[in-house]
């Protein structure tokens, strides 16, 4: 099931990859764990810094992530079966939406750059900024907008 990855697997349709290499793609922003809030009238997805219980602020990963879904049954578990309903939600500078929509992966993602943390340093992740949930009552989430991270 697993073995190595291939070279520029990134650039690959996204329904060819290997389990690992589907894992592999995700820079690491921390991004899709941004709590997220839907206008019920225009369909549009506004973020906010309100992040995810599981977040881990400092990595930026998702600390019960095997098995977060126990935890959070609502997490958007991306897959090359669900990309096409489920892209809208994450955020543009996503590397599994950037390639569902034919989009080259940003200079900055680790497996553009070599560098694990590139997504840091070059400011594109969520490090440092967000409030977890359990500090923020959630008719007080639309206090904490944030214009989409970039």
């Amino acid at each position: 099931m697993g073995g190595p990855l291939r070279k520029n697997f990134w650039e690959l349709p996204l329904d060819s990859l290997t389990p690992p290499e589907w894992e592999a793609l995700c820079d690491g922003c921390g991004k899709c764990c941004l709590n997220k809030l839907e206008d019920e009238e225009t369909g549009e997805i506004v973020f906010t810094r309100v992040s995810c219980r599981l977040l881990d602020g400092d990595t930026c990963r998702c600390s019960q992530y095997d098995i977060r879904l126990q935890f959070v049954p609502e997490c958007i578990v991306l897959s090359p079966d669900n990309i096409g309903e489920t892209a809208y939600f994450m955020p543009a500078s996503c590397a599994y939406r950037l390639r569902h929509e034919g989009k080259p992966l940003e200079d900055w993602h680790p497996l553009v750059s070599g560098n694990p943390d590139s997504v840091h340093t070059a400011g594109r992740s969520v490090m440092g900024w967000t409030i977890p949930e359990f500090e923020v009552p959630e008719d007080e989430w639309e206090d904490h907008l944030i214009e989409e991270p970039h």
